[in-house]
């Protein structure tokens, strides 16, 4: 009976165990309940053991390498563990051993029972996975790593063992694919990593693999891939592959870390390779100078006709009752675009074709639903500290076209190895929030010059005074005056801040950024004998110290506009909403202030009285005109703090890229990278300083917001009297 036992537990069938561990009837009878208690378990293992194999068997035929690779990996450890612990016991019984024979001819189906009692668990973890890789819930590598990680953190040592060996032998042949695609850019034609486009597929990547290690697989892959396929003159040096294939197999997603540090590696040093090889200096000018002159507006004539075609397109299109046409789409946009190119320099420019306009919220409807969801940004309190800097790029989005509006630029290889997606998130947010300024800016001239045309009209009947009868004669010359006053005070502000903002930031920093990309150049193709010799530190532009100088330049961008001061932004939006709302009345108005003289009061009648329109008006005016002025006492003040308060650095990098994140893996070579790249760009602290005290010389150039600002405090002082 113990010879049948050890071949079922080995695997084969009897008549002892008809279906399953269930011990047959026509035994129990001739067993002690404690026997037969021990056979069933015994059973238990033994039918457990038979379907994993049994499930193994099968699986092991499919497709899927990980598959293959678990199974495979699988039915050695049960080879050498279970089966081996199966022989050793039968060799033990036959050679007599104390332990299994007591008194040497009888064996206890406990002693067997305790023998194979570790092998419970295990067995039953082990059936629990084949049941489902059978159902084929965990068919990708990526679920299937993280399927046996997670399974591996248990508190049975032989269970978290067996599939910690299960998990390392799938990600050795996950690894095997990525180290295809990652030094020689290959794509198996079974169980891919990536489609054939280059982007990572669904399940292929495990989830112990960081956002931005996968982002570096797809980077590096598809760029050794296109270089391939292009067949470039100079490839990859073989050098430099065996050594990437030498760091990945000292490493295992499961080990994040050590994991992150070789992808990083792997990247800075292709980035550096195509940077010499494939990506050009040309390239990289070409496109810094077209995203500053679109999404920086340094294309003046373009960007003002750009907004003229949005407001004509408005017009249009969200006027009409309905039909197709009464709407405004993604494309719409796009063909705004080109007819705004029309006549002006962006015409014929072939970066023209990369930029787009996109509607995250979808397309535009005339009754404007998306100002249900826009909720009125409060004023900030002058007195209040500002917040912790952040860069919101939502805030002026929606201030072009009424609903959420952004505009991309699309990037073609191998321009993207320098541009990333969080650099173009930072040039879009650049775009809302100087368009809004331009646009408010050109609304408010707009409304000038309807204001001087209806002046013009109306002194040629009232000569130098503006008309109107005894009793509303006063009113109409103070609400005149207000108006003028609210236009000019816009103008002033707005022509400043764009002054400051076109002038001191963008043209600054962005000549600066040119003159040190030459510099770098014609540091490193200088050789004549009567230069005096370079440092090794400054003589070649790299790559990583290109990313570093970008990445430098977005960050003062952001800084000398004041993007990455909320408090101050928190206080813009409300006055572009003022100058907004203030030129939508007057042309409701009819492009004046004042009622026309024969409008109202011409003849008396009924409860009407001379004036009411006008004093009506006077009202909103003067609403208006405190609350603008309220609105930029608080700018200035809050300008004014943030220069001993506000620390001129962003909270988050401005481009987010790998490099800049990644630093800690590189942590010497970076700074000196840094160092030596971005120290011609940044001038430190004190010259984003200066900058803001150029808007404040711009602001206060007469000294009207200081005094302002000195009287009010002097006349809320409550202890003045008492002095």
């Amino acid at each position: 009976m113990i010879a049948e036992v050890l071949l079922v537990l080995a695997g084969h069938d009897s008549s002892l165990f008809p279906t399953d561990h269930s011990l047959n009837p026509s035994f129990a009878p001739l067993l002690h309940p404690g026997e037969q208690q021990s056979l069933e378990a015994l059973g238990l293992i033994a039918s457990r053991y038979r379907k994993i194999k049994t499930v193994s068997t099968r699986l092991s035929r499919s497709s899927s390498r990980s598959i293959c690779a678990l199974c495979a990996t699988l039915n050695n450890i049960l080879r050498n563990e279970y089966d081996s612990l199966v022989v050793q016991t039968e060799a033990k019984i036959l050679s007599r051993d104390a332990n299994f024979v007591a008194g040497g001819s009888f064996v206890p189906l406990s002693s067997l029972r305790a023998t194979f009692s570790e092998w419970d668990a295990p067995l039953a973890a082990l059936v629990s996975l084949v049941e489902d890789l059978e159902a084929k819930k965990h068919s990708r590598p990526g679920p299937l790593i993280d399927m046996l990680l997670a399974r591996s953190h248990t508190g049975i040592h032989r269970v978290a063992d067996i599939l910690s060996r299960l998990s390392i032998a799938v990600q050795r042949v996950w690894r095997t694919q990525l180290t295809a695609f990652l030094v020689h850019g290959s794509i198996s034609n079974v169980d891919p990593l990536v489609s054939e486009n280059y982007t990572l597929l669904d399940g292929s990547i495990p989830s112990c693999v960081s956002a931005q290690s996968r982002e570096s697989i797809a980077y590096v892959g598809r760029a050794i891939a296109t270089v391939k396929a292009a067949k470039w003159q100079k490839q990859l040096p073989q050098s430099l592959t065996i050594a990437h294939t030498s760091l990945l197999e000292n490493v295992l997603p499961e080990d994040q870390h050590a994991f992150d540090l070789v992808i990083f590696q792997i990247r800075t040093n292709v980035s550096e390779w195509l940077w010499l090889n494939v990506l050009t200096q040309k390239d990289v000018e070409d496109a810094v100078e077209s995203l500053a002159n679109y999404f920086l507006l340094r294309n003046g004539e373009f960007s003002l006709s750009v907004i003229r075609e949005i407001e004509r397109l408005k017009l249009s299109r969200l006027t009409l009752r309905s039909g197709p046409t009464s709407m405004i789409r993604d494309q719409d946009l796009n063909l705004a675009l080109l007819r705004a190119s029309l006549g002006t320099t962006a015409q014929h420019d072939p970066a023209l074709a990369h930029l787009r306009f996109s509607l995250p919220s979808g397309p535009l409807r005339p009754l404007l639903p998306s100002l249900a969801n826009t909720a009125p940004i409060p004023p900030a309190s002058p007195s209040a500290s500002s917040n912790p800097p952040g860069l919101d790029h939502d805030l002026f989005t929606s201030h072009l076209l009424g609903t959420p509006l952004t505009l991309t630029y699309t990037v073609a290889w191998p321009l993207d190895l320098f541009l990333h997606p969080a650099d173009l998130s930072a040039y879009a947010g650049l775009f809302s929030y100087l368009s809004a300024l331009r646009k408010t800016h050109v609304r408010v001239q707009s409304c000038w010059t309807s204001l001087s045309n209806a002046q013009r009209a109306r002194r040629r009947w009232t000569g130098l005074g503006e008309g109107g009868t005894a009793e509303d004669l006063e009113l109409r010359s103070r609400s005149l005056r207000c108006g003028w006053g609210i236009v000019r005070d816009m103008e002033w502000f707005l022509a400043t801040l764009l002054g400051y903002l076109m002038m001191d930031v963008v043209d600054v920093e962005f000549r600066k950024l040119k003159e040190l990309l030459v510099q770098k150049v014609s540091a490193a193709v200088d050789t004549s004998p009567e230069t005096l010799p370079i440092p090794s530190t400054t003589t070649s532009l790299d790559f990583t110290t290109l990313r570093a100088i970008h990445t430098t330049y977005l960050d003062r961008l952001l800084t000398g506009c004041l993007l990455t001061n909320s408090a101050l932004m928190s206080i813009l939006r409300p006055i572009l909403d003022i100058c907004e709302r203030f030129v939508a009345q007057v042309g409701r108005w009819g492009g004046d202030v004042l009622p026309a003289l024969l409008f109202e009061g011409s003849l008396k009648g009924g409860d009407e009285k001379v004036g009411a329109m006008v004093k009506e008006r006077w009202l909103i005016v003067a609403e208006i005109n405190e609350t603008l002025q309220k609105t930029l006492d608080s700018f200035f003040e809050q300008l004014s703090m943030s220069i001993s308060q506000q620390p001129f650095t962003t909270a988050a990098d401005a481009s987010k890229s790998v490099i800049m994140n990644a630093s800690v893996t590189n942590h010497t070579t970076f700074n000196v990278n840094v160092s030596r790249g971005a120290k011609g760009l940044d001038g430190g602290v004190g010259e984003v300083r200066r900058h803001v005290e150029h808007l404040l010389l711009r602001l206060d150039f007469n000294g009207g917001l200081s005094k302002r600002r000195d009287s009010a405090a002097q006349t809320t002082d409550i202890l003045r009297d008492l002095t």
